[in-house]
C-alpha cells in the first residue's frame, strides 16, 4: 500500500511495545530503539516503521517525501494530568511560598484553590476558552498531541458545567485531543461551611446524573488529603461514578497519606494522582489492583517541596506509572512537560526508555485511548513528535529547553520549527 506521507531517515525511532496495557515495572525498561528509520502515514494512520531505505510499494507518485536526517521521532506525548480550563493566575501567593506558607494553609486562608475558584466563576466561557486555547497551543509546540483535563474550579453546577463546555468545544476546534475528567469535588465551597459530606451528598444526587446525561466527561476525579475530602467521603463519591459508568481516578497521597490509595485499590481507578506520600503497604495494593501511579513531579518542584513520588519503589514492586504536568494556577504552572520528564530523570532516577513510555503508551491507557494512541503500531494514528535531537538520552540531558522541532498530528504537519502551522 502507497504512504502518503514519509518521513525518512531518523537517526532514532523510539517505538514503545504495546501490551494492550500499560507496562508495568520492568516492562517500562523495554522498547524498539529503530536506527536510520521511517515512519510511513496513510490516512492520517501509521501504515508502517522501519529501518533503512522503505519498500519501494510504500512510494507512489502522491507520497510526500520529508528527510529527518539526525533527528529522534517518539509518539505524540500525552499529558494525562492536567486542570487546564481555570481563570486568573495566583502569582501572588508565590512570595508566602518562598517565606514557607505550606500550600494547605494557604488554602485555609481563603487563597489556592478557591481563589481559582471565585476567578474561574466570574470568567466568561470565552475568556476560559481563549486562556485554555493558548496553554493547549505551549503544549503542542512542545510535543503534547493528548491532554486530560479536569473540572474543579467551579464546585457549583453552572461553573463546572462551563469549564467542561470548554473542554468540549476544544476537542473540537484544537489540534490536541482532549479527555475529560470531572472533578467538582477539588475542595470544599465555601458556602457549605466545611461540611464536606453535605458537599459529596450534592455532588452525587445533583451533579454527577448531570454530567453523564449531557455527556461531559469520561472520568471522575477526587482530591483525597488532609483538610479536602477523607478516604470515606473519595469512597462514596467514586463508587456512586462508578455505578454511572465513569472511569475513576484519584487525588491520594499527595502530602498525607490519609487512606486514598487504599479507595484506588479497593475500587481498582485507572489511576492514583501525585502519591509523593505513599507507603510501601500503599505501593503492593495498588500494584495488585493495576492501578496506574500518575506521577508529577512538577508539582514537588513547583511547591519547593523535598519528597518526590517513590516511581523506582513502584517499578520494583511491579507498578505501572505515567508522568504528567498538573498544569494548573497554583501548584503546577507550566505548559512544559519536556521539564516534567526531565524531573523524571534528575529527582526520580528513571531511565530515558521509562521516562518516554511513562508519556506515551502508559499514558495513552491512562486516559482510555490505548487503543488508538501511544505507540507506533500499524492502524493508530499518527501522532508524532520530531525532536532536534538525534537519539532518546539527549531530550532527557538537555534539560529546560524545548527540543521537539515538529508535531504531527493525525498524519498532519500542527507545529513546524517550534511554531504552529
Amino acid at each position: 500500500m502507497q504512504a502518503d506521507k514519509l518521513l525518512v531517515h531518523f537517526s532514532q525511532i523510539f517505538s514503545p511495545i504495546d501490551k494492550q496495557r500499560a507496562l508495568k515495572g520492568s516492562e517500562m525498561s523495554e522498547a524498539t530503539i529503530i536506527e536510520d528509520g521511517y515512519i510511513a502515514i496513510k490516512n492520517g494512520k501509521i501504515l508502517k516503521i522501519g529501518s533503512g531505505q522503505p519498500d519501494e510499494s510504500l512510494i507512489g507518485d502522491h507520497t510526500k517525501i520529508h528527510d529527518y536526517t539526525g533527528k529522534l521521532a517518539t509518539p505524540g506525548l500525552i499529558d494525562c494530568h492536567t486542570h487546564l480550563v481555570y481563570g486568573g493566575s495566583r502569582e501572588n501567593e508565590f512570595a508566602k511560598k518562598l517565606n514557607g506558607v505550606s500550600y494547605l494553609d494557604i488554602l485555609k486562608e481563603g487563597g489556592g484553590i478557591l481563589s481559582t475558584v471565585r476567578s474561574t466563576k466570574s470568567a466568561s466561557f470565552d475568556t476560559l476558552y481563549d486562556k485554555s486555547s493558548h496553554l493547549l497551543d505551549e503544549m503542542l509546540i512542545h510535543g503534547v498531541t493528548t491532554v486530560e483535563a479536569k473540572s474543579g474550579y467551579g464546585l457549583d453546577w453552572e461553573t463546572e458545567k462551563k469549564q467542561m463546555n470548554v473542554v468540549k468545544e476544544l476537542n473540537h476546534t484544537h489540534p490536541i485531543d482532549l479527555v475529560s475528567t470531572f472533578m467538582a469535588a477539588h475542595a470544599i465551597p465555601e458556602e457549605f461551611n466545611g461540611n464536606g459530606d453535605a458537599f459529596i451528598d450534592h455532588i452525587i444526587s445533583e451533579m454527577l446524573p448531570k454530567v453523564k446525561e449531557e455527556k461531559l466527561a469520561d472520568f471522575c476525579d477526587i482530591f483525597c488529603e488532609t483538610g479536602v475530602f477523607t478516604a470515606e467521603q473519595s469512597r462514596r463519591l467514586l463508587q456512586a461514578a462508578k455505578d454511572l459508568d465513569f472511569k475513576l481516578r484519584i487525588h491520594a497521597d499527595e502530602i498525607d497519606s490519609v487512606g486514598g490509595v487504599d479507595v484506588a485499590a479497593e475500587l481498582e481507578t485507572v489511576s492514583a494522582e501525585h502519591l509523593m506520600a505513599v507507603t510501601d503497604e500503599g505501593i503492593k495494593k495498588m500494584s495488585k489492583a493495576g492501578v496506574i501511579g500518575n506521577l508529577l513531579p512538577g508539582t514537588t518542584f513547583s511547591l519547593m517541596a523535598d519528597t518526590y513520588a517513590p516511581a523506582k519503589k513502584m517499578l520494583d514492586a511491579g507498578m505501572a506509572i505515567t508522568l504528567s504536568t498538573d498544569s494548573n494556577p497554583g501548584s503546577c504552572p507550566t505548559a512544559n512537560i519536556q521539564f516534567i520528564m526531565q524531573l523524571g530523570c534528575f529527582k526520580m532516577h528513571l531511565t530515558p526508555i521509562q521516562v518516554f513510555n511513562a508519556v506515551t503508551i502508559n499514558a495513552a491507557y491512562s486516559v482510555g485511548l490505548g487503543e488508538s494512541i501511544g505507540s507506533f503500531t500499524e492502524g493508530k494514528r499518527a501522532d508524532i513528535a520530531v525532536f532536534d535531537a538525534q537519539n532518546i538520552d539527549y531530550p532527557l540531558y538537555f534539560f529546560a529547553t524545548n527540543l521537539v522541532k515538529d508535531v504531527y498530528k493525525n498524519g498532519e504537519l500542527v507545529s513546524k520549527n517550534r511554531q504552529l502551522v
